[in-house]
Protein backbone atom coordinates (compact mmCIF):
# COMPACT_ATOMS: atom_id res chain seq x y z
CA UNK A 1 0.00 0.00 0.00
CA UNK A 2 1.15 3.62 -0.77
CA UNK A 3 0.67 6.77 0.71
CA UNK A 4 0.65 10.27 -0.78
CA UNK A 5 3.14 12.67 0.98
CA UNK A 6 3.65 16.45 0.13
CA UNK A 7 6.62 18.03 -0.91
CA UNK A 8 8.14 21.15 0.49
CA UNK A 9 6.96 22.33 -3.02
CA UNK A 10 3.09 21.43 -2.25
CA UNK A 11 3.82 18.79 -4.57
CA UNK A 12 1.79 15.30 -3.69
CA UNK A 13 4.03 12.01 -4.08
CA UNK A 14 3.86 8.16 -3.15
CA UNK A 15 6.00 6.62 -0.57
CA UNK A 16 6.47 2.95 -0.71
CA UNK A 17 6.82 0.74 2.08
CA UNK A 18 9.33 -1.09 0.15
CA UNK A 19 11.51 1.71 0.61
CA UNK A 20 10.84 2.05 4.48
CA UNK A 21 13.38 -0.57 5.91
CA UNK A 22 13.27 -1.60 9.60
CA UNK A 23 16.52 -1.04 11.13
CA UNK A 24 18.27 -3.91 12.30
CA UNK A 25 17.74 -5.59 15.77
CA UNK A 26 20.61 -6.59 17.81
CA UNK A 27 20.47 -9.69 20.44
CA UNK A 28 21.73 -8.67 23.68
CA UNK A 29 23.39 -11.15 25.67
CA UNK A 30 23.95 -11.84 29.17
CA UNK A 31 27.47 -14.74 30.10
CA UNK A 32 27.31 -16.53 32.76
CA UNK A 33 30.70 -16.43 35.45
CA UNK A 34 31.41 -18.13 38.80
CA UNK A 35 30.63 -15.18 40.91
CA UNK A 36 28.18 -12.91 40.22
CA UNK A 37 24.77 -13.83 42.24
CA UNK A 38 21.68 -15.68 40.57
CA UNK A 39 19.84 -12.96 42.58
CA UNK A 40 22.16 -10.02 40.77
CA UNK A 41 21.21 -11.11 37.45
CA UNK A 42 17.46 -10.91 38.18
CA UNK A 43 17.25 -7.95 39.55
CA UNK A 44 19.43 -6.22 36.48
CA UNK A 45 17.08 -8.84 34.39
CA UNK A 46 13.97 -7.01 36.31
CA UNK A 47 15.46 -3.19 36.25
CA UNK A 48 16.95 -2.89 33.03
CA UNK A 49 15.05 -5.36 30.78
CA UNK A 50 11.86 -4.86 32.35
CA UNK A 51 11.19 -8.46 33.00
CA UNK A 52 8.88 -10.01 35.16
CA UNK A 53 10.48 -12.34 38.21
CA UNK A 54 9.38 -15.13 36.31
CA UNK A 55 10.92 -14.14 33.26
CA UNK A 56 13.80 -13.24 34.56
CA UNK A 57 14.17 -16.32 36.63
CA UNK A 58 13.97 -18.26 33.77
CA UNK A 59 16.45 -16.16 31.58
CA UNK A 60 19.07 -16.36 34.58
CA UNK A 61 18.74 -20.06 35.18
CA UNK A 62 19.17 -20.29 31.04
CA UNK A 63 22.56 -18.08 31.67
CA UNK A 64 23.77 -20.64 34.29
CA UNK A 65 22.84 -23.70 32.71
CA UNK A 66 23.84 -23.28 29.10
CA UNK A 67 26.23 -20.26 30.06
CA UNK A 68 24.53 -17.40 27.93
CA UNK A 69 21.07 -16.25 28.19
CA UNK A 70 18.75 -13.55 25.73
CA UNK A 71 18.17 -10.80 27.78
CA UNK A 72 15.96 -8.70 24.44
CA UNK A 73 16.19 -7.74 20.81
CA UNK A 74 16.69 -4.14 20.47
CA UNK A 75 17.66 -1.82 17.78
CA UNK A 76 21.70 -0.72 17.97
CA UNK A 77 21.80 2.34 19.90
CA UNK A 78 19.13 1.15 23.02
CA UNK A 79 20.97 -2.61 22.93
CA UNK A 80 24.15 -0.56 23.10
CA UNK A 81 22.99 1.19 26.22
CA UNK A 82 21.75 -1.81 28.02
CA UNK A 83 25.04 -3.53 27.82
CA UNK A 84 26.65 -0.33 29.18
CA UNK A 85 24.58 -0.06 31.80
CA UNK A 86 24.66 -3.96 33.00
CA UNK A 87 28.31 -3.27 33.30
CA UNK A 88 27.71 -0.21 35.22
CA UNK A 89 25.10 -1.75 37.94
CA UNK A 90 28.01 -5.17 37.76
CA UNK A 91 31.29 -2.96 38.81
CA UNK A 92 29.49 -1.11 41.13
CA UNK A 93 28.36 -4.08 42.67
CA UNK A 94 31.83 -5.69 42.35
CA UNK A 95 30.09 -8.47 39.87
CA UNK A 96 31.98 -9.39 36.83
CA UNK A 97 28.70 -10.35 34.86
CA UNK A 98 29.45 -9.71 31.33
CA UNK A 99 26.81 -8.49 28.84
CA UNK A 100 27.73 -8.18 24.82
CA UNK A 101 25.21 -7.99 21.63
CA UNK A 102 25.23 -9.41 18.78
CA UNK A 103 23.23 -8.56 15.31
CA UNK A 104 20.50 -10.57 15.27
CA UNK A 105 19.89 -12.56 11.76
Amino acid sequence: MAAKAASPQGETGTISKETVQEPPMYRVLLHNDDYTTMEFVIMILERVFDKDIEEATRIMLNVHHEGVGLAGQYTKEIAETKVITVHRLAKKSQFPLRCSLERDT
